[in-house]
């Protein structure tokens, strides 16, 4: 078959690019799952966010946690719930309304993260930035763009306005 090799997302151009970083997500996260493995970190990869998001904003509800990491809540309650049952957060009702939780590391999160902020941590971060090849700094801006723009202005209604302009020219 000619051309069955080719990669047919790349070809979408900004059509696929959804489906593109989700793919790249997916591949780099399971790149990362051999260096945590290696270094025998007791969670996924895909657990380590809420823990360093933790770690930098000290103990957050649930919902301060999603918002934070841009997960829902449910997800974000499936994963602090693994984190919990591993040893490496707690839970308890929040002081001021006791149907919200608040998550906050233990001792062994702390030192889980204080390792992994030796050596793991930077060393992904060295790998992923070699990757990126001479300017990553650059994809990263992009992002952020990306994320800010999508923010303010969600796709659809993106589309739905630029169908709108295409209409008042034909």
């Amino acid at each position: 078959m000619a051309g069955s090799n080719e990669d047919a997302l790349r070809g979408l151009g900004h059509l696929a690019l959804g489906t593109r970083l989700k793919r790249l997500g997916d591949r780099l996260q399971a790149h990362a799952q051999v260096i945590l493995d290696e270094a025998k970190v007791p969670v996924p990869a895909s657990h380590l966010p809420p823990l360093a998001a933790l770690d930098s904003g000290g103990a957050m509800t649930v919902g301060d946690l999603s918002r934070a990491l841009g997960v829902t809540q449910p997800g974000v309650t499936r994963m602090t719930g693994a984190l919990e049952a591993a040893g490496l957060v707690r839970s308890g009702a929040a002081e001021d309304d006791g149907r919200a939780r608040v998550i906050e590391l233990t001792p062994a999160g702390r030192g889980l993260l204080a390792r992994l902020k030796r050596h793991t941590f930077p060393l992904i971060e060295a790998a992923v930035r070699e990757a990126c090849g001479d300017d990553p700094g650059r994809l990263l801006g992009q992002l952020a763009v990306l994320e800010d723009a999508l923010e303010e202005l969600p796709l659809a209604a993106r589309a739905a306005r630029l169908a709108k302009g295409a209409r008042r020219h034909d």
